[in-house]
This record gives structure tokens, C-alpha cells and sequence, in this order.
């Protein structure tokens, strides 16, 4: 899925998993046309609406939640528990409705969503005019100051225009218009680390905009200080811990925790602390935000949580490096005295208690020397849930799909899952002593 953002260069391998509405993919095409006599790099304008029309925050608006594919349903479920409406699953997120106010909850408590946007108009469009012209018809100037920074990025998905990039500067030049001919001022532009986000998504025939209450995506907790090769999105992380019936009720294992993701995800959900407590997000720079409000919501979050997990958590690595990332994360996030960590090979450490959830995400081996040295890993690593596992529930959550086959176990789940671009499955596999066959 290609994102094209104005003024952000392409992203790097890796860089694949979309905070955009569902199926969004940019198509490549030519920079706009110049017209003779006009200076290289403007571009042509239009009027915009004479009078901007106000977005309102009173009454039910229109909300979009990217999350990652595979857990759409969760999301959905997520988003009605905190008061969310017309729940509606697609593919890549949820389009939901609600109170202005209900952005606050949503930002606070989803461990799945990507992002929270506002939808502030959709309408069928045809060339960059009619982009200009939808953009021109808001009151900018009633959403945000306009010494706020900010960014347009498009997403497209079969879009008849020929440049994204063209599309983005004719959203951005109305933008700056309305604030223009409102205060005399234009905001600046600052692709890297924004104040305000716009976002334009384009099917083939209409265009949507939306306003990013977030800032940061949300599964940027705030506690990620050390990173190992790989790790996991945390909101990718929360959801296998769901998708694996886990809410804190057992013990929980991850004999492979890298730099503790899972570990964190898990504690975070056993002691019922909202995932967005500690961090500060996009909505409390704009002009419907209520100090007030947001305090209380926030208020009432913390008197739910409990003190300490209910059950064990417990993490280990091979790698002391890894153990040591962990626990720079776990410090971080003010959980280092809720987790057990330790430095051990998952062929030789014993279960910490006579039942519980093991979960890992074991490596995937690209190269062909990794596949043979995993093709002899996973029967050892087979034969060792079974003797010391037995009672437990295992998941692995892997692209390697020789997974099952050479552990010599019958996962009792497969579900289908994506690690950005990767096509992965996250396997059950009920543990009983001597064969799972």
C-alpha cells in the first residue's frame, strides 16, 4: 500500500502498513501541468468558496480508525465499548459515529487503531479544482490557529488523477487561502513533525477529508526506548494478546520477547491502564478541545486500573541483548516490578506455572541459511512444548508457513494475519503431553 504525503519522500522497505482509510493505494503518474507563463513549482488556483462553511462539533460526526489487517472486528468491538456508533467494518479499519467529545475516549483506550480521524466532508470530485474548491468551502481558521504547522497527505485508490503530490499542494493551497483571507496569515508547512494533519483519501470518484485527532500514530505508547531487529507494532501486539483470548486472566509467557512488546502489551491490558495514559495527542491542539472534559475522561480511566497484574507475566531471550532492550522499555513504562525477566534458551526453561498462555513471535528466516537452521529449530522446539508445556495454550505468530508442518504439531487455529506487508498466521496449538496430532 503506497502512500504518497506532500513534500515526504518514499518510504523505505518496511515502511508498508497504512494509517489511511481501507484498500488505499496511490497511483504513480506524472507532476502536474504548468501552464505557460506560470513560475515552476506553483501551482494554478482557484477561488475558493467566498464564504467557508464552519464544521460543527455539536451533534454526531463522522470518525475513520485505521488499524491493522486482520483485526478490524476487534477494533470494531473496541470502539463500541467506549461509546462509538454505526460501527461499520471494512477492510484495514472502522468507520464509526459519535460525539465530537467521544475522540477523547477513542484516542485514550484503543489498543488496535491506528489513528482516530474526523471526516469533515466527502463529496464526488474529477480534476485538483474540485479538491480545491471542496477544501476551500471549510472554515479552517475555526478547526485550528493558524500558527499550527501543518501537513496534507492523500491516499488513492483507483483515483483518475494523474499526481497524488499535485493533489495534496491544491488541498494545502485552499487550506492556506481560507486562513488567508480570515486573518491575513497562512500556516507553515512541516512535513516531518506536524502540529495539524490533514488527510485527503480519494476513491475513483469521491474525495474525503479528514482531520487527524491523533498526532502520532497510537501505537507510538511513549515507552518504546530500545528496539531489537523486527519488533512488533504495539497496537499489532494487543491484538494477537486478544486474538489469543488472553484479558490477564492466567499466566502469560513469551519465551522469545525481544525487546518486550508482548510483555508490555499484556501488562498494560491486565492492570486495565489505558494504552494512550502517558502521551499527548493531536486533538488537544485544536479549537473544539476541552481541557476540561479530556481531564475527567482521563480521571475516570486511571481510578480503573488495578495495582498489579493478576497473574504472572514472564519474558526471556536467548539474546541478553534483548532481555536488556525489554527492560529499558518495561523502566519506561513503569512496569519493571510487574514483569519477570530473564536471559534463556526457550528449548530449556521450564513453565513458570501449571497452566497459562505462551505467546511468541518466533524469527522468520529470509535468507535460505535461516530457513535450514529453522527447519532444524522448530521439530526441538515442538518437542519442548510438549514436555514442559503441557496444559498450556501456545500461539506463534509467524510468516514462516512451514511453522506447523515442521514442528510436528496440529494447530487447533490458523488466522490469518499481516505484519505490514507481510503475510503471516498466528497458530494455536492446545498442549497435551506426548503428541498433538
Amino acid at each position: 500500500m503506497n502512500k504518497k504525503t506532500l513534500g515526504l519522500p518514499k518510504r523505505t522497505p518496511g515502511q508498508v502498513q497504512s494509517d489511511t482509510p481501507p484498500k488505499a493505494r496511490a497511483r504513480p503518474g506524472a507532476r502536474g501541468h504548468v501552464k505557460p507563463g506560470q513560475p515552476r513549482g506553483e501551482s494554478p488556483r482557484s477561488t475558493p468558496a467566498a464564504s467557508p462553511r464552519v464544521v460543527g462539533v455539536s451533534g454526531i460526526q463522522q470518525f475513520f480508525a485505521p488499524c491493522p489487517r486482520g483485526l478490524e472486528q476487534l477494533l470494531a468491538d473496541e470502539l463500541a465499548a467506549v461509546g462509538a456508533g454505526e460501527v461499520r467494518v471494512v477492510e484495514g479499519g472502522v468507520a464509526f459515529s459519535g460525539e465530537w467529545p467521544l475522540v477523547y475516549r477513542a484516542n485514550l483506550h484503543s489498543r488496535i487503531a491506528s489513528r482516530i480521524l474526523w471526516r469533515l466532508e466527502e463529496r464526488a470530485y474529477r480534476s485538483e479544482a474540485d479538491l480545491f474548491r471542496m477544501a476551500g468551502r471549510i472554515d479552517w481558521p475555526a478547526l485550528f490557529a493558524v500558527n499550527r504547522t501543518i501537513k496534507v497527505g492523500v491516499t488513492a485508490q483507483r483515483s483518475p488523477l494523474r499526481s497524488v503530490d499535485f493533489a495534496a499542494l491544491k488541498v494545502k493551497d485552499a487550506i492556506c487561502d481560507v486562513f488567508r483571507a480570515a486573518t491575513g496569515e497562512r500556516p507553515s508547512v512541516d512535513t516531518a513533525s506536524p502540529e495539524v494533519r490533514i488527510q485527503l483519501f480519494l476513491t475513483d470518484r469521491t474525495a474525503t477529508l479528514y482531520l487527524d485527532t491523533s498526532g502520532e500514530p497510537l501505537f507510538k505508547r511513549g515507552y518504546r526506548q530500545e528496539n531489537v531487529e523486527a519488533p512488533l507494532r504495539e497496537n499489532l501486539a494487543a491484538g494477537l494478546l486478544q486474538l489469543a483470548n488472553w484479558h490477564g486472566d492466567c499466566a502469560l509467557l513469551d519465551p522469545m520477547c525481544g525487546s518486550g512488546t508482548f510483555l508490555i502489551e499484556a501488562a498494560l491490558l491486565a492492570m486495565k491502564r489505558a494504552p494512550g495514559r502517558d502521551r499527548h495527542f493531536a486533538f488537544e491542539r485544536l479549537a473544539p478541545f476541552d481541557a476540561e472534559a479530556w481531564q475527567s475522561i482521563r480521571q475516570e480511566a486511571r481510578a480503573l486500573e488495578l495495582p498489579v497484574p493478576p497473574h504472572p507475566i514472564v519474558g526471556s531471550d536467548r539474546d541478553a541483548l534483548s532481555v536488556a532492550a525489554a527492560r529499558e522499555n518495561l523502566q519506561a513504562a513503569g512496569l519493571t516490578e510487574h514483569v519477570a525477566l530473564t536471559v534463556g534458551d526457550i528449548l530449556d526453561i521450564p513453565a513458570p506455572t501449571t497452566a497459562g498462555v505462551l505467546i511468541a513471535n518466533p524469527p522468520y528466516g529470509v535468507r535460505l541459511e535461516d530457513q535450514e537452521a529453522l527447519a532444524e529449530f522448530y521439530p526441538l522446539l515442538g518437542d519442548a512444548l510438549k514436555r514442559k508445556f503441557s496444559g498450556w495454550r501456545a500461539y506463534l505468530f509467524t510468516a514462516d508457513l512451514r511453522l506447523p508442518k515442521l514442528i510436528r504439531l496440529s494447530p487447533s487455529r490458523r488466522l490469518p494475519l499481516y505484519n505490514g506487508a507481510l503475510d503471516c498466521r498466528l497458530y494455536e496449538f492446545k498442549l497435551v503431553e506426548g503428541s498433538n496430532r
